[in-house]
């Protein structure tokens, strides 16, 4: 049974694909993962990121969608990643499609600080990882693209 605010937000159950972007940002070895706090990931640890706004450049939302979630700045590079994330409800319909481009990006400045839709945020060491909750494929891409 839908609730009345899903079928109001265009995210869920949507009429095409959402575009969004994530960033892998490296300092110190450690990797930026946030807590994610909404479906269709909630309570699992992953890149950060977000949907692209329209006449956004994926480098630009990466930037943008990292400082909201974490109050990190980065400076996005080159994709590294993509994949679609399609969620469907017990009856099949589609209650969620993203095509995710990860970008590479360089950690600038800031102190972490979870925002947005983030529960929290942390840099989190190879060891650390395996202990975590992680999206499928963000310990795909970290494995396979990293060796992380």
């Amino acid at each position: 049974m839908a609730v009345l605010s899903e079928k109001s937000n265009d995210r869920i159950y949507p009429v095409q694909p959402q575009v969004a972007v994530g960033a892998v940002v490296f300092r110190r070895n450690k990797v930026l993962l946030v807590h994610r706090g909404n479906p269709p990931a909630k309570g699992l640890w992953a890149i950060p990121g977000g949907r692209v706004r329209l006449g956004e450049s994926l480098q630009k939302a990466a930037e943008r969608e990292i400082l909201e979630e974490t109050g990190v700045t980065i400076r996005a590079g080159e994709p590294v990643f993509t994949f679609d994330m399609i969620d469907r409800n017990a009856t099949n319909r589609i209650r969620y499609h993203y095509v995710i481009i990860d970008l590479m990006a360089e950690y600038l400045h800031g102190k972490l600080n979870a925002g947005d839709d983030a529960l929290s945020a942390r840099w989190v060491s190879s060891i650390e990882i395996a202990t975590l909750p992680v999206s499928a494929m963000t310990r795909r891409l970290l494995q396979d693209r990293f060796g992380f």
